[in-house]
């Protein structure tokens, strides 16, 4: 006799199948797999198999724990010497650059739709946050300049925390004349205590796990994780930023070469990929499909001005005073991704019972399914475009490997593309520094290792192991061979990453 609870698990079990399937299909095809997990969601609910479910409540709570652990793999995946040089950039984004898009979107559905101000306002904050799991997805799927996908990539992980205390704030019926300073103020501390105690989470879990040895490989990946969901817990039991907090102390974890990083990550990884599908296919089931048809000309609507308006703005307030050039500011325009997260944020008024909120939800939904066909889909040929495209970048593989975590090594792949001076340059006319070694040559379909006097040809597959220290000297000497050929340092070239 079979239970809800195994009707309930066999349910499950095969979305998830399907789901994990899906990722291979949408990139065959080129469509993003968050459009797939919530038409399974929608396929799924009251209009598909007849499943209900309407309860807001129980979605922003997901919602926030499917966001902790997306927010924490990418802070576990961010690399400080590359983080570093676009902090500024990344903090400014999701700060100024927040302010920005909420007042520009707000006033335009203010004037288009003839909104209230403080719903206009609630639409600008949903929709100001680009969403950590688009923007990681699609921007580790193309060859870009480190400094643009730090920055991106930052940005959408510390952008979620100023936003989400916003649209509370603009959720909640003021109490008496509101205090514009008080507010900042409140805001300020918020974000300042959430990273304090981000990086002191972060540092203690270090010392740790660095001076612990516990009984089982598999239980680093388990502390790590739980290290990340303390920090968010401790930060919002101080009335702090906990989305930050998981952010600083995924990457003060991330950066600390813990033991068996390489499982943490791949551990991270997987826990990131169920958090995104479940958290979508919850989103499917709560949209009413009835309804989402009327939400198209709005949500079209404030889609143009985010994109043609708020989000060019935004960027180029944030990003012209760190000398980013034009063709970066038009490319971090395009990439600024919305997926779940302003999905999720919309739920926050909808369980508040803010007047309007479900016509916002709605009109977000459809706005995030139909910009995120139109911006991801085009994103490589905008990148070709605007020529910020760097195929001869160096990408790390992750392999769990106990040599490699025994010499704190990590393992690299180039590609040399057309029009890389690496064509025609032997190995040993490298110049690598020592620590850095090419291991395995790919051509043709067939792999073998290179001697000194190998000369490398276009379209080789290029693997290289490099230790921590000289990781990033490696990069760079790669980098400056690609763009110069074997004489780079005559022509005076370091193969530091361009600013434009």
């Amino acid at each position: 006799m079979s239970t809800p609870l195994d009707v309930g698990l066999l349910v499950g079990a095969l979305v998830l199948l399907v789901a994990v399937g899906a990722v291979r299909l949408s990139t065959r095809l080129g469509v993003p797999s968050l459009l797939v997990y919530l038409a399974l969601g929608v396929g799924i609910g009251e209009a598909g198999l007849g499943i209900r479910f309407d309860s807001a409540e129980l979605t922003r709570d997901l919602g926030f724990c499917a966001l902790i652990v997306i927010i924490a793999e990418g802070g576990l995946t961010a690399r400080w010497s590359t983080l570093r040089p676009v902090l500024g950039l990344s903090a400014t984004l999701a700060t100024v650059g927040v302010g920005v898009s909420i007042v520009v979107v707000g006033a335009a559905v203010h004037l288009l739709l003839d909104l209230p101000w403080r719903l206009a306002l609630l639409y600008g904050a949903v929709l100001s946050s680009t969403d950590a799991a688009a923007v990681f997805a699609t921007l580790r799927r193309l060859r870009l300049p480190p400094r643009l996908v730090a920055a991106l990539e930052a940005e959408s992980g510390m952008n979620d925390a100023p936003v989400v205390l916003l649209v509370l704030l603009l959720s909640r019926e003021p109490a008496g004349a509101p205090h514009w300073w008080l507010e900042a103020a409140t805001i300020g501390y918020e974000l300042a205590a959430g990273a304090v105690v981000g990086f002191g989470v972060g540092q203690l879990g270090r010392l740790a796990l660095r001076r612990s040895a516990l009984p089982a490989a598999g239980l680093y990946p388990i502390a790590v994780i739980g290290l990340t969901v303390l920090a968010y817990a401790a930060a919002s039991v101080l009335h702090a930023s906990g989305f930050l907090a998981v952010y600083v102390a995924g990457v003060v974890l991330g950066n600390a070469r813990l033991p068996h990083r390489q499982a943490i990550l791949g551990f991270a990884d997987g826990l990131a990929w169920l958090a995104q599908i479940g958290l979508f296919v919850l989103l499917g089931l709560l949209a009413a499909p009835g309804r989402l048809a009327g939400a198209v000309l709005p949500a079209v609507v404030t889609g143009l001005a985010l994109v043609l308006l708020a989000r060019p703005l935004s960027v180029g307030v944030s990003a012209t005073p760190f000398r980013l050039g034009p063709r970066r500011q038009a490319f971090l325009s395009w990439a600024g991704l919305r997926g779940a997260v302003p999905v999720v944020l919309a739920t926050i008024p909808l369980s508040l019972r803010v007047p309007g909120a479900g016509r916002l939800f709605d009109v977000v939904f459809v706005l995030v399914v139909i910009f995120t066909v139109v911006q991801a889909g085009t994103l490589p040929a905008v990148a070709r475009r605007l020529r910020v495209t760097a195929p001869a970048e160096a990408a790390e593989m992750h392999v769990e490997t106990a040599p490699l975590e025994r010499m704190r090594a990590d393992l690299l792949q180039l590609e040399i593309p057309p029009g890389s001076r690496l064509a025609g340059v032997h190995v040993d006319e490298l110049r690598l520094p020592v620590g850095a070694s090419v291991t395995l040559v790919l051509r043709d379909g067939r792999g073998f290792v290179p001697g000194p006097d190998t000369r490398l040809r276009l379209g080789d597959s290029l693997l290289i192991v490099a230790t921590d220290q000289v990781r990033d000297a490696a990069e760079r000497r790669l980098r400056a061979v690609s763009r110069r050929g074997r004489l780079a340092r005559w022509f005076g070239e370091s193969g530091a990453d361009l600013r434009d």
